[in-house]
């Protein structure tokens, strides 16, 4: 230190300090505090910009920040060398070598298809420390040297083992197949000793805005290594054992062991042995193991690429209780689905609308109150038509990511996709399971938050919206909800019969003319089939009371209070006893000026069935002929019989002709009446409600949109999954397949609103049915196909992967879904809700989807044999669970985790499909997902019970998660931290048992929140 004109009167080294600033005294002063136990340097600035100066340039002037610039110079000095090599060799080869370096070729590691492409374990051991009396706790960084680039990328990093100079992580390190890694990959492995956070060795109190505070503080480099992939796997042991260097190359700071890891290898080492430092509570490991020579010849995975993009890759290594070793492959993939669900969905309502509003149009002449109400209803919908369509084209046009981020869950454009969802899947190869897969879908809860919670959500305001309906009074007729989806039932039957009806009964002519008796046969039993479910279409109430509230809406017409119509014994009496359909007399369209008759729509609909009846009956007399005609010619002259079967099939053909175009036409006249009246009963329906009831639709079609995506990346993925699986397919195809939603949201303030929106959107999947068709081309994706109360997704699979499946799943049968949801509030606003507001919502949906649990497992029991389903380790009785179930549903406990635990294990017994929900599917969810795996690894793999926090702390460490930013190398001091964070270090599956803790750390958490920006 100096003054301005005098020499250097003292040094100060900037090591092991910190700096406060005082920010109230009239004189801007600095602070340095020093751990030695120095005095404390008081340093006064002239101002107050001049003081927060000093500040950042002595707390960027300490001996390490030095250092790691050093290093990162020496690194582009490195680099900028390496680039000149490479250059000055360009200058010295033949062109053709030239281009040939333009795009290198580099050795493919081998592997088996589908698997990672690299797979291993670390372990370090003697790692020596800065001062004698300190306990080293260290982490490894990963980093990657592409041999095309030379660019240095970080890659992931392994979990913090504490206390120990001999580290054996449990983290591993994996590399998808689709990473570019060969066997010319260079990998470096840097490890770090991390000191406790209120050691750091510089830190500074006062920051300017634009400045962020050092992301490697608290942490030290201790040495580094480097091998190349090939070393690895052409190893005879396949494992290195590498030397750890200071960043100079001189010292030696102990050795790391790299071993190669195959998931279908047993270990044949044990774990020696397992050590508690009873101080500090940390477990430390001695592991040692060979490895074995064969790979089991376990089958790999079926390919899910068609679905599934971007997979993060994650392997551990666990002890058992038995002192063996057990492999997890831990797996995040996203899906192809979350936007091309939602699309086809759309597109499928752009479509239902247009034809509906072109319905409400063919209405016909109607007097002006009922005609004002009509043009203003087509003015609204035309108005929710553009904007569906404006939707699907800004879907259209979007690139990037495969799923919505859930900061964009407010956004319009994306209001139909779901917020995160992935696929997680576990795998774990243990002794005593081989091969064992547990998939769970993580997703944002199903809701509008476009549309926003004001009001609630879906459950109360389709409730509300029918309090108000009837009661509108004179201006419009009020149709129950079941009549309206009977209309729109009855319509979607009209739409889907009267074609196929039509090419049916041109085929039975096109059989006549050419006088194919088989074919004949073959055409009259489709048709009759088709024309049978046509007439029954139409044997309902609602459609002559239809006809008479669309009567008396005509112009000029008196009203008349419909009758009651006839029941269903005397409507087929009077279809036995009526006349020749030739007989009758066509009648016009619904008469206008006349009084109505109630009876005529029985006649109308009826003439269907008898014309068909005539067209049979033609049929047999016609090939009850040709038989005799035969008999009699096969006596006779061969040349004599072809010319009479000739002229027997001119017969065939006039003969039936009459007889078919008078079945479409009175299937036309049906078709005319049942059209009009149905669309009426939907005129009314809308008129009730306007605007309500289109925004109602449009929330509806949202939160199924985002729930639908889900639904079917879970169910093709269980698909694939359980292709072997002879009792799951036979269960899928016999009872259905169960989906259990488990919910976090809690009853509080918006989340309320967002659970109301999640049940009906869940409910409404029971609409849904599957079925499973072979590809024909390698587009796999799933197609869709229905309407608003009926949806088909038609799964494509290869032709291999169709061959495995049952002759009834083959053949087309339909699969049914049956989701339940249970909802259970785990974060500080449920604690507000149980303390001060209403958990009635939740405690009903959760009583209303067991009562739907009870009832799959009732129908399982009657259809399925006890043994197909999964042999898992705890045997629990499935009766006793579902009554266990019930009991805490009834027991109205806070935040009772045990219903989530209790209806997990349910779904997983019964061969279901797992979804984990919470507001954004990122910190809820990923808290119990992993204490969901790491409880199945203890009940199910007999995970060491020492070891059981460390491995939860593994699956949500954050020093684990994700590949990292190419620039970020802490040895430089550069490091930049964005990913997600979409897991933490707290333990959390103490916070879900307890309410109490969970305030104390919602306290803890807002304190720290608030120092961190003061």
């Amino acid at each position: 230190m100096k003054n301005k004109s005098s020499e250097a009167s003292e040094v100060v080294i900037l090591e092991r300090c910190w700096i406060v600033e005082f920010r109230s005294k009239p004189d801007v002063s600095i602070v340095l505090k020093f751990q030695s136990g120095e005095p404390d340097l008081y340093l006064e600035a002239a101002s107050k910009t001049d003081c927060e100066s000093w500040a950042v340039a002595l707390g960027e002037a300490n001996s390490e920040g030095l250092q790691n610039k050093i290093q990162q110079l020496r690194r582009l000095i490195m680099e900028i060398k390496e680039e000149r090599s490479s250059d000055e060799a360009r200058q010295f080869l033949p062109s053709s070598q030239v281009d040939s370096l333009g795009e290198p070729q580099f050795t493919s590691i081998q592997r088996i298809a589908n698997e990672p492409k690299l797979e291993f374990s670390l372990a370090c051991k003697d790692l020596v420390a800065a001062t004698r009396d300190r306990k080293l706790n260290t982490f490894i960084q990963v980093s990657v040297v592409h041999p095309a680039e030379h660019i240095l990328t970080r890659y992931s990093s392994t979990e913090i083992v504490e206390g120990t100079k001999d580290p054996l992580f449990l983290t591993g390190v994996t590399f998808p197949p689709e990473y570019p890694i060969y066997e010319e990959t260079k990998i470096k492995l840097t490890v770090y000793d991390v000191k406790d956070k209120s050691q750091d060795t510089v830190r500074t109190s006062v920051l300017p805005d634009h400045k962020e505070p050092r992301a490697d503080i608290g942490r030290s480099f201790l040495g580094c290594t480097t091998f190349r992939v090939a070393d690895l796997v052409k190893s005879k042991e396949q494992q290195l054992t590498l030397t750890l260097r200071t960043s100079d190359g001189g010292k030696t700071v102990g050795t790391i062991e790299v071993n190669l890891v195959k998931m279908g290898e047993l270990e044949d080492g044990e774990t020696d042995h397992i050590t508690t430092d009873a101080q500090d509570q940390k477990c430390a490991l001695v592991h040692e193991c060979t490895a074995t020579e064969g790979i089991s010849g376990k089958d790999s995975l079926p390919s899910l690429s068609a679905v599934l993009k971007n997979p993060i890759c994650k392997l551990y290594r666990f002890p058992t209780s038995d002192n063996k070793w057990m492999r997890i492959r831990e797996q995040m993939a996203e899906t192809t689905l979350s936007f091309h669900v939602p699309k086809e969905l759309i597109n499928l309502h752009i479509k239902e609308d247009m034809r509906r509003n072109q319905e409400l149009k063919d209405l016909g002449e109607l007097a002006p109150h009922w005609d004002n109400m009509r043009k203003s209803v087509i003015a609204h919908c035309d108005q929710m038509l553009s904007m569906y369509q404006d939707t699907l084209a800004e879907l259209g046009k979007h690139a990037g990511s495969s799923f919505k981020s859930s900061c964009s869950k407010g956004e319009k454009t994306l209001e139909f996709i779901p917020i995160n969802l992935h696929l997680q899947r576990m795998h774990v190869h243990s002794p005593r399971l081989k091969d064992a897969l547990y998939d769970v879908i993580t997703v944002g809860a199903p809701a509008a938050h476009f549309q926003g919670f004001k009001n609630g959500g879906l459950r109360k305001l389709l409730s509300k919206f029918e309090a108000e309906r009837r009661n509108t009074g004179y201006q419009c007729i009020y149709y129950s909800p079941e009549n309206t989806a009977k209309a729109k039932e009855v319509l979607s039957n009209i739409n889907h019969l009267q074609p196929l009806i039509s090419s049916h009964a041109d085929l039975l002519l096109s059989s006549a003319s050419q006088h194919s008796p088989d074919s004949l046969k073959n055409s009259l039993k489709m048709l009759s089939e088709k024309t049978e479910l046509f007439v029954h279409a139409f044997k309902d109430q609602l459609v002559r009371s239809a006809l008479l509230a669309l009567y008396t809406a005509r112009p000029g017409c008196p009203l008349k209070k419909p009758a009651m119509p006839r029941n269903s014994a005397e409507e087929g009496s009077d279809l036995q006893h009526q006349d020749h359909p030739s007989q009758i007399k066509r009648q016009d369209s619904i008469p206008h000026h006349s009084e109505y008759d109630e009876e005529e729509w029985d006649r109308v609909w009826a003439n269907v069935g008898k014309s068909l009846n005539c067209v049979i009956a033609m049929v047999d007399r016609l090939l009850e002929k040709d038989n005799v005609s035969n008999t009699k010619e096969g006596e006779n002259d061969p040349s004599a019989a072809d010319c009479k079967v000739f002229h027997t099939g001119g017969d065939w053909y006039e003969q039936l002709y009459p007889l078919v175009i008078t079945l479409k036409d009175c299937m036309g006249e049906v078709v005319t009446r049942a059209k009009q009246s149905m669309a009426f009963v939907l005129l009314q329906e809308l008129a009730c409600g306007l605007p309500q009831c289109l925004m109602l639709t449009l929330r509806r079609d949202i939160v199924f949109s985002q729930a639908l995506a889900g639904l079917v990346c879970g169910f093709i993925i269980k698909l694939h999954a359980g292709l072997h699986d002879q009792g799951f397919l036979q269960q899928l195809h016999t009872v259905g397949l169960l989906v259990q939603y488990e919910g976090l949201l809690s009853t509080y303030s918006e989340e309320a609103g967002m659970l109301e929106d999640m049940a009906v959107g869940i409910s409404d999947l029971q609409k849904v049915m599957f079925k499973v068709i072979e590809a024909k081309s390698e587009d796999f994706l799933p197609i869709i196909t229905g309407r608003r109360e009926h949806y088909v997704i038609e799964v494509q699979l290869p032709a291999k992967m169709f061959e495995l499946l049952p002759q009834e799943i083959k053949e087309g049968k339909l699969l049914r879904m049956y989701p339940v949801l249970f909802n259970v509030g785990i974060n500080e606003q449920q604690t507000l809700a149980e303390r001060f507001g209403d958990t009635t919502l939740q405690e009903n949906i959760n009583q209303e989807n067991l009562e739907l649990l009870k009832e799959y497992y009732k129908l399982f029991t009657e259809k399925m044999p006890p043994d197909c389903l999964p042999h898992f380790q705890e045997q629990n009785d499935l009766k006793g669970l579902l009554e266990n179930l019930h009991q805490n549903i009834q027991a109205k406990k806070r935040k009772n985790v045990e219903i989530m635990w209790l209806a997990a294990t349910i779904c997983r017994k019964l061969n279901g499909v797992r979804f984990t929900c919470c507001k954004s599917a990122k910190d809820r969810t990923s808290m119990s997902v992993t204490l969901e795996q790491c409880s199945i690894l203890r009940d199910e793999h007999q995970l060491h019970k020492d070891f059981f926090i460390r491995a939860l702390d593994c699956m949500r460490s954050r020093q684990t998660q994700g590949a990292l930013n190419e620039s970020d190398d802490p040895e430089t001091g550069c490091l930049t931290d964005n990913k997600p964070t979409s897991r933490h270090f707290y333990p959390v599956a103490l916070l879900l048992v307890s309410s109490h803790l969970l305030v104390v750390w919602l306290i803890l958490s807002l304190a720290l929140l608030l120092a961190k920006y003061q």
